[in-house]
């Protein structure tokens, strides 16, 4: 009997290479081995309702095809179900895909689902909400909260808004309460991470495994003008972990109190509310990798 997979595309991720899809999915996918389907979102949440029905109903693979936001809907509907995620990158971050090497292209991509090599990953709980890759609580929060807001979409827009912040951007203090200790300390960057990178080859957390059981608390200190470029080098390189304004915790839980009420969920904005608490789910969403 052929295993049932879902695709749910994104239909604005993706722009000329979305339209190839159906042309690629019949010239790829292994015909023997899966039966299909190509459902659209309508909007925004759409693909949660469809990943909702798809596991209520049985199918066994909900591919999502589109950016870490399509990712995040589908990805933490499936937590703790039998069904698996797949992953056709379309976005311009694609930071989940990356760290679990699928590959960029729709028909490498659709021969990784042909392999069937699937892994049980972590996830996280983040205020009882599902975390699929990093959750943030510095300056990449205020970035996500005023790129949400803009009418300009895409990866230089989103490099203009960081170029237009990131000097008059003023550390927050932070408390971070983990493995019996508590910190407080200002911060420019404070990153929870079950995976590696936000995207683009921007790697936050060069350690982290999404299957140790453990997750990362990652905090850039304050730094100067003069250190962005050696600081930039280190974050593109996996390096990150050697500087000396980079603090890496290691732990399964831990409490953040925040002097603001807001964050980022795998790059969405978020209403997080100024005490925040990690926990990691251990092997919940089984995943299909490379």
């Amino acid at each position: 009997m052929k295993e049932r997979i879902w695709f749910i595309v994104n239909p604005i991720s993706g722009g000329r290479k979305k339209a190839e899809l159906p042309e690629l999915i019949a010239a790829h996918l292994n015909h023997d081995k899966f039966a299909y389907e190509i459902i659209h979102t309508e909007h925004k949440g759409h693909a949660i309702e469809l990943a909702k029905k798809a596991v209520s109903v049985g199918i066994d693979i909900v591919c999502a095809v589109g950016g870490d936001g399509s990712v995040h809907e589908v990805g933490t509907t499936l937590i703790g179900s039998n069904t698996q995620l797949a992953i056709i990158p379309l976005g311009s971050g694609n930071g989940l895909a990356r760290h679990m090497k699928i590959p960029l292209k729709i028909k490498e991509a659709l021969e990784c689902i042909n392999s069937g090599n699937i892994i049980e990953m972590d996830t996280l709980k983040v205020n009882n909400k599902p975390i699929l890759g990093f959750g943030g609580y510095g300056f990449d929060a205020l970035i996500a909260k005023k790129f949400e807001g803009s009418r300009k979409r895409g990866f230089t827009s989103y490099v203009k808004l960081v170029l237009k912040e990131v000097f008059k951007y003023n550390p927050i203090n932070v408390s971070i309460d983990a493995n019996g200790q508590v910190r407080k300390l200002p911060v420019f960057l404070c990153t929870i991470a079950n995976t590696s990178e936000f995207g683009n080859g921007f790697i936050v957390s060069p350690k982290s495994d999404a299957t140790d059981g453990k997750f990362e608390v990652v905090i850039l200190k304050p730094f100067s003008f003069w250190n962005i470029p050696a600081m930039l080098f280190r974050y593109f390189s996996g390096r990150t972990d050697h500087s000396g304004l980079t603090e890496v915790i290691k732990t399964d839980h831990a409490t953040l109190v925040l002097p603001h009420s807001y964050g980022q969920i795998d790059g969405e904005p978020i209403s997080s509310g100024k005490k925040v608490q990690v926990d990691v789910v251990p092997r919940s969403l089984r995943i299909i990798v490379k």
